[in-house]
């Protein structure tokens, strides 16, 4: 059950750059916000930071706000774009200036790189020298009006900014770390700084949940919202995610966007579970939650301030556990954008719920019902080698009458029918179902074999089983990958 609203409902707000796609750090954030908000009443708003214009890839927005919708991350307001509130942003600028609490710095590129590597030689770290203060207001305005390149700096508070970081704990930033940052280029593009805080007091966000990376960034942001007259939001700052390793996540632990997880075949239900687990716990064991369960249980005290383990492999074991319980119409939809062979819908519900307990993801899934597609084209040379011996083609044409005549065509029925062939000829039933494996699939791997058959129908297993015996006629059994004829 969804907590009672707070006094005043939380607004939060997941902001991305289309620079990149979703990656899983960005997925959690996303989720975290969405949950903090469901479990309070609150709103989740969707914002997207385009004001890079370097590094911009608009055909990424489309991207992430289809990833979000897979993974059921649903907003209330937005999408908003930086791009489209660029008038906001030189208000903000202009009224900084008129009330003293920012500046103009007029040094060129080249006098900033000097400061830069000055402060390298020196062994220090670079702050800018704060000498556009003391231009005087008239004179700062003259060369402005003159088109005497600037940029905007913020008036940095001479004190330290103390954060109680809501993950993280107390946090504090003596101004000597500090210096006046830019909120405006010379070209009058707003700072990533400067646009996100100003859009933060606009949208009346009360709550920023990042990732920790960002918390070096949140004293200047705490200056800002008080420069601007507003009350700073709570932060709260998640942990570092690393690769099984303990290595920063990278490509080779699987950080890759959503759009490839969804690509090899996992559930958003499973993926979007596992995300909230990196970091995040609900209490006692509980390991699958639906997104709604989460909302109910979801509190940022129960968010841990160090860094998770992505470990791929459980991912992989929890999406398994989630295909077991998938509706069978709902998988074969799913699959359809990995391959289906040619089969009636009610037949490829019946796969699923054969194979899937044997899968853990769609692709495998997928791969499994190739069986049900064009016969096997070649044969398991072991499989030949241990049963193409002398007497098998007989005993799979036996088989093959025997099944022929099963009534009605059941796995119950074709079991009992083969049981008794086996007792017949003398041998285990394993010694006729081998090769009947071997003819329907090319394998000596498959799920219970006359569950197969049953699903699989009478006409193309037994196509197959007599395909077989007449490779093995032909002189197909010397252990060899013959193809199939």
């Amino acid at each position: 059950m969804i907590a009672p609203p707070m006094a005043t409902a939380p607004r939060l707000r997941f902001a991305p750059s289309p620079t990149g796609s979703l990656h899983i750090g960005g997925a959690r954030t996303a989720l975290y916000n969405w949950l903090y908000a469901r479990r309070h009443g609150g709103t989740f708003i969707l914002r997207i930071e385009d004001t890079d214009v370097e590094r911009n890839r608009p055909e990424l927005v489309d991207q992430i706000l289809e990833a979000m919708t897979w993974l059921g991350l649903t907003w209330d307001e937005g999408p908003y774009r930086q791009s489209d509130r660029y008038d906001l942003y030189r208000d903000a600028a202009a009224r900084l200036l008129a009330e003293g609490k920012a500046y103009r710095a007029f040094e060129t590129p080249e006098e900033i790189e000097a400061g830069r590597k000055a402060a390298e030689l020196a062994g220090t770290a670079y702050r800018y020298s704060g000498a556009g203060r003391a231009i005087p207001k008239e004179e700062s305005d003259r060369r402005a009006a003159a088109g005497e390149p600037f940029v905007v700096r913020l008036k940095m508070p001479s004190e330290t900014i103390v954060v109680e970081d809501l993950v993280q704990g107390r946090c504090e930033f003596p101004p000597d770390v500090l210096d006046d940052f830019v909120l405006v280029r010379s070209d009058g593009h707003p700072l990533y700084h400067f646009s996100v805080c100003v859009d933060d007091v606009a949208m009346e966000i009360t709550h920023v949940v990042r990732g920790v990376d960002h918390l070096a960034n949140t004293p200047k942001h705490v200056a800002l919202f008080r420069a601007l007259g507003a009350e700073p939001p709570r932060f709260a700052h998640l942990g570092m995610i690393l690769g099984a390793d303990g290595k920063k996540l990278s490509k080779r632990h699987g950080a890759a966007g959503v759009e490839e997880f969804r690509a090899q075949g996992f559930l958003p239900e499973a993926l979007v579970n596992f995300v909230a687990l990196l970091g995040w716990s609900p209490g006692g064991d509980r390991e699958r939650m639906t997104l709604e369960e989460m909302a109910a249980l979801f509190s940022i005290e129960r968010i841990g301030p160090s860094p998770s383990r992505f470990d791929h492999e459980k991912l992989t074991w929890l999406n398994g556990q989630y295909l077991q319980d998938v509706p069978a119409a709902r998988l074969v939809a799913l699959l359809a954008p990995f391959g289906l062979p040619g089969r009636d819908a009610a037949t490829l519900e019946r796969a699923v719920a054969l194979h899937r307990s044997r899968c853990r993801t769609l692709v495998e899934l997928a791969g499994a019902l190739t069986v049900y597609g064009a016969d096997p084209s070649t044969y398991d040379p072991a499989g030949l080698k241990k049963f193409g011996k002398p007497g098998t083609a007989d005993l799979l044409r036996s088989f093959a009458e025997r099944a022929g005549a099963a009534a009605p065509f059941t796995h119950a029925v074709l079991e009992e029918g083969a049981r008794a062939l086996a007792a017949e000829r003398g041998i285990k039933l394993g010694d006729l179902a081998q090769p009947v494996r071997l003819a329907l699939t090319g394998t000596l791997a498959s799920p219970p074999l006359f569950e197969l058959i049953e699903v699989l129908g009478a006409e193309t297993s037994l196509r197959r089983v007599l395909a077989l015996a007449s490779f093995l006629e032909a002189g197909g059994g010397d252990g060899t990958p013959h193809e199939a004829s």
